[in-house]
């Protein structure tokens, strides 16, 4: 700017000729004579730089188009679901012919005020994915925690499909036990099928390879064939897709409130729906969990059996004559024989069968345990 009122004052108070002006400051004449022409018509302010960029720009996208991505991107913000230019391209698609690309919309949100930049996130290159080629070939469960707005704590159990990403089952209760989770497997068996692999973390719901037993929900899932497998301890990477819809969840259920446990599981079962029939999966091509879903056949459970399960307990006979043990997640009481009072015995576990020995290796009796009784009697050997 200084340097623009320096060659207009040149010319116009010393009185010095374009030519030399140019010559002098190593720039064109007609720079000279444009700057001494708008300075004459406009002032000083007239020498400011003047943009380049056309005035009326063919290709910028239509205003009208624009007022409705912002629409959209507002509405899905408010709904409390993922409302980036994939997501809204997708929406625009089931209205007009020709959709917008997803650059062309992330720049309109850009130059709207709606998106804000990031640091520089970590490549996806550096992640190990892994995804099941069918679905029902592999589910994932795990539950989370929610607060209702009376303060009230209460937990969210759920089952996601790993190849369509089909919420299978979402149910809310006050804690989790072992049989919420048999009930809510149960109800998406009988909606979507029984898958051929279920993936968990270890919970105590789930499995009992920490207190070297085995739950209700495995010993089902045996009965089933359906392979079961776990994550290592603290590595919730390997459950990510249900990890990943959990936060996904509670950003739509802080925009949907509830007060009640029956509230809470109506609003569940809006956003599932929502989830599988509308909301278009980034992961699964902008198609809907349930397209996705349907698209191929389907995989079965196999044959697969659970390795035998060892176990061993040590007790002490009680007044009454009995010990116990929980199995299958239940507790189970066997008589030993009152004759046996106070004495310290060892419980040799494999799978449903027991042996009960004394502590210097001398067997009392053995056992098949039946889950439709609490009392078990043992068979005695003399």
């Amino acid at each position: 700017m200084v340097v623009r009122q320096m060659v207009v004052d040149a010319v116009l108070l010393e009185g010095r000729s374009i030519r030399e002006v140019a010559r002098s400051y190593g720039v064109s004449k007609t720079f000279v004579a444009k700057l001494v022409k708008r300075f004459k018509e406009g002032g000083a302010e007239a020498l400011e730089p003047h943009s380049r960029a056309h005035r009326n720009d063919p290709n910028r996208t239509p205003v009208e188009l624009e007022d409705r991505i912002v629409e959209l991107r507002k509405q899905l913000l408010d709904y409390g679901v993922d409302a980036g230019a994939a997501t809204i391209q997708s929406h625009l698609a089931r209205e007009l012919s020709q959709s917008p690309s997803i650059s062309t919309i992330h720049r309109v949100l850009v130059r709207r005020g709606f998106v804000n930049p990031q640091p520089k996130k970590r490549p996806k290159s550096s992640y190990i994915r892994f995804e099941a080629d069918q679905p029902n070939e592999m589910w994932q469960s795990d539950f989370t925690d929610w607060t209702l707005t009376t303060g009230r704590t209460v937990q969210i159990l759920n089952f996601i499909d790993d190849h369509s990403r089909v919420l299978l089952a979402s149910r809310a209760v006050s804690v989790v036990k072992g049989a919420d989770v048999i009930a809510t497997f149960v109800q998406a068996c009988e909606r979507w099928g029984t898958p051929a692999c279920v993936l968990t973390d270890n919970g105590a719901v789930y499995n009992a390879i920490s207190r070297h037993g085995r739950t209700a929900f495995e010993c089902l899932l045996d009965d089933l064939g359906v392979n079961y497998k776990h994550g290592r301890p603290y590595h919730p990477q390997t459950q990510g897709k249900i990890e990943r819809w959990h936060s996904t969840l509670k950003k739509w259920l802080n925009k949907h409130p509830a007060r009640t446990l029956p509230e809470l599981q109506r609003n569940l079962d809006e956003f599932v729906e929502y989830y599988n029939e509308v909301r278009p999966h980034r992961a699964r091509g902008r198609r809907t969990p349930s397209v996705a879903y349907g698209e191929r056949d389907k995989a079965r459970p196999g044959r697969f059996q659970h390795p035998p399960r060892y176990r061993v307990r040590r007790d002490v006979v009680d007044q009454a004559g009995k010990v116990s043990i929980r199995h299958h997640s239940r507790l189970m009481h066997i008589g030993v024989g009152r004759r046996h009072s106070g004495q310290r015995v060892i419980l040799h576990v494999v799978n449903d069968d027991v042996r009960v020995l004394t502590d210097n290796f001398k067997l009392l009796g053995v056992v098949t345990l039946d889950g439709n009784h609490s009392y078990q009697s043992m068979q005695r050997v003399d």
